[in-house]
């Protein structure tokens, strides 16, 4: 796996993991916030960007197990941290801290499936055989269809994000986030939970309020923000939003720790 870490080394850790078909990269608009005062360490997920392909890629509880053995490399046996994955990224985060425990200091989930909930239709447009111009209409389309939702926001730095990510993407992960394996880890989960949704996140219409109320049916104690306006991709879409949002209950969760 390839690792990749902003900010202080003595700051407190947040592990971001990124979306399916994807790398570091989906946090490329949340990096320099997070890092003026956290310790960010965020991933290439196994299969996706730099990072090679995982001996079993249909099993994800395997998958949140190398990621823990990273992560016991870089934080040492008992170092704890705060955790946030996005899309498929938020069903790994929560295989992963569900096999973490104690060492879990939080987790928030943004935009995932895994909650045993219908999903939006968003048709996307094969882009291997493309080129040129074409190639890029297509990124365009498949960022409206799935990931943005204002068009206007769909520019250069998102295009080329989407790029690169699907040139270096060989894991097929979007069936992975089906069924119910984030809601079987989120019953386990004694870390405080948060949600994170765009209002208009194409594979949750028509239903956000949904996500909402299966996350707290089985945690309580749920924080849950939903950001007017904001597509699928929320932290790079809205990203301030967002990233108040984060800060909220990260600040919200050390006060009631009593350590930062």
């Amino acid at each position: 796996m390839v690792w990749h870490e902003w900010g202080p080394a003595d700051g407190p850790p947040l592990v971001l993991l990124h979306g399916g078909s994807g790398s570091w990269r989906h946090w490329v608009r949340n990096l320099d916030h997070f890092a003026a005062t956290r310790r960010v360490i965020a991933p290439d997920s196994p299969g996706l960007g730099e990072s090679d392909l995982p001996p079993d890629p249909e099993d994800p509880p395997a998958m949140a197990r190398i990621l823990a053995h990273g992560l016991g490399t870089l934080l040492g046996p008992t170092g704890r941290y705060h955790l946030a994955g996005f899309s498929y990224g938020g069903m790994l985060a929560g295989c992963l801290a569900a096999q973490q425990g104690a060492r879990v200091r939080s987790l928030t989930i943004v935009g995932s499936g895994g909650l045993g909930l219908p999903r939006g239709v968003t048709p996307l447009t094969k882009v291997r055989a493309l080129t040129g111009d074409e190639r890029l209409a297509a990124h365009r389309a498949n960022l409206a269809s799935l990931m943005i939702a204002d068009p206007a926001k769909i520019d250069a730095l998102a295009l080329t994000v989407q790029e690169w990510n699907t040139r270096h993407a060989r894991l097929k992960s979007p069936h992975l986030s089906r069924g119910t394996r984030l809601a079987d880890a989120l019953a386990g989960l004694r870390c405080p939970v948060g949600g994170i949704w765009g209002s208009r996140d194409a594979p949750a219409l028509p239903d956000i309020a949904a996500r909402e109320a299966a996350m707290r049916a089985v945690q309580p104690e749920l924080r849950f923000v939903t950001i007017p306006g904001a597509g699928h991709w929320v932290a790079f879409e809205a990203a301030a939003e967002f990233n108040a949002a984060l800060d909220g209950f990260l600040a919200a969760w050390e006060a009631a720790e009593g350590v930062g």
